[in-house]
């Protein structure tokens, strides 16, 4: 069964569930209308003129309320909407692995690193105290640095949120070099934000800024450097003008966000928390695990000891950080002990390839795939580790 039938099973009894509660409405209201209707009788029969009595109402309706077998009925819808509610649980337990210890494989972990995700996502949380405790526990070095790191870019966060942005141009200044090199939009936002500012309070001196720290960008941004020399002609009416977009929080927001992109990318990291991706990437290459492990004639312990996965897991390109190559010959992934090698003519292949061919053809082989003689392992320059 796969997910799509999952979604059917579950769609049918929500559907069923749905139409259990219709009917007990339903049922409900018809019950509602007699009684209102027998009250309406009654008091009628009150009228010394009327020649309907009391008794006869109250017998009527409770002929009218036996005739629609109230207790049986909601036995029925009850015992049908029951069925379900319990057989849905059945199926999820044949579609879901609940042993997922078969998958299980000895990783040898590094505890630095490990401990370091750990600190990252902390930090990353604003947990400075329990980061501090498992610091000290662990014994991680050289990690000081990178919660002051942390703990800067949380106040440049904070003055954002108070539309202070002062820390975040002073942090900008320091890391405009770096900011330009990556492409980065943060230095223009931040003097946007700051045009803003200043026009609300003086047209004049708006003006006098956006030609010291914006006019720059007017080539590489230009319809928006034209918003801002636009946003000149409505002095003291700006939310009425076609440039109100610009006083949204949103743009706050979007700075903030940027701000951080660029401040992790400034020490080294992903936006991304480590721990986080490791846990994700984890969860999707389980099923495969589990599928392998469950048709494989091997033992617990035999899978278990195995030092790297027996089968390929292909995760989502969100899970792709850098390049990977495969031999095409041997169809082998480089790695660190089999890196990847560019010949002369330029063609690629692992270096595990060049070194059996070299030996096996005496030292001189010729490129498999443009058949250029004469091509040595000495020749060969590796490209990634």
């Amino acid at each position: 069964m796969d997910l799509k039938s999952l979604r059917e099973e579950f769609d049918r009894v929500a559907k069923n569930q749905e139409l259990s509660t219709t009917k007990y409405h339903q049922l409900i209201d018809k019950i509602e209308d007699e009684i209102n209707s027998a009250i309406t009788d009654l008091q009628s029969a009150a009228d010394d003129t009327s020649s309907i009595d009391h008794k006869s109402v109250i017998n009527h309706l409770i002929d009218k309320l036996a005739a629609y077998s109230v207790k049986e009925q909601f036995k029925m819808m009850k015992k049908d909407l029951q069925v379900d509610l319990e057989n849905y649980p059945k199926i999820l337990g044949k579609f879901f692995e609940t042993d997922i210890s078969k998958a299980y494989i000895n990783v040898e972990f590094d505890s630095q690193i490990v401990n370091q995700m750990i600190l990252n996502l902390l930090y990353h949380e604003r947990r400075f105290d329990v980061a501090d405790i498992l610091l000290n526990e662990s014994q991680e070095p050289d990690i000081f640095r990178v919660r002051s790191k942390y703990s800067e870019m949380h106040e440049i966060l904070d003055a954002l949120k108070a539309r202070n942005l002062e820390p975040a141009l002073s942090w900008m200044c320091v890391n405009r070099q770096k900011l330009h090199q990556a492409g980065s939009k943060l230095e223009f936002d931040l003097r946007r934000l700051q045009f803003l500012e200043i026009f609300k309070a003086n047209r004049s001196e708006a003006n006098n800024f956006a030609q010291t720290h914006l006019s720059p960008f007017a080539s590489i941004r230009s319809n928006e450097f034209l918003q801002i020399t636009g946003c000149l002609l409505w002095p003291g009416d700006l939310e009425a003008s076609p440039y109100s977009d610009l006083l949204s929080p949103e743009k706050w927001t979007e700075v903030s966000q940027e701000l951080m992109v660029q401040f992790y990318s400034s020490m080294g990291m992903s936006l991304k928390n480590h721990l986080a991706v490791t846990v994700e990437a984890g969860a999707q290459g389980l099923p495969t695990f589990l599928e392998f492990a469950n048709l494989a004639m091997i033992s617990r312990e035999e899978w278990a000891a195995m030092k790297e996965p027996p089968v390929d897991v292909e995760l989502g390109r969100e899970f792709q950080f850098h390049s990977v190559f495969v031999c095409p010959v041997t169809w082998e992934q480089s790695d660190k002990k089999n890196p990847a090698v560019m010949l002369p003519c330029g063609h690629v292949f692992s270096w595990r390839f060049i070194r059996n061919v070299s030996n096996q053809w005496r030292q001189v082989f010729k490129c498999p795939t443009c058949s250029v003689l004469d091509v040595s392992a000495a020749q060969c320059r590796q490209l990634f580790l």
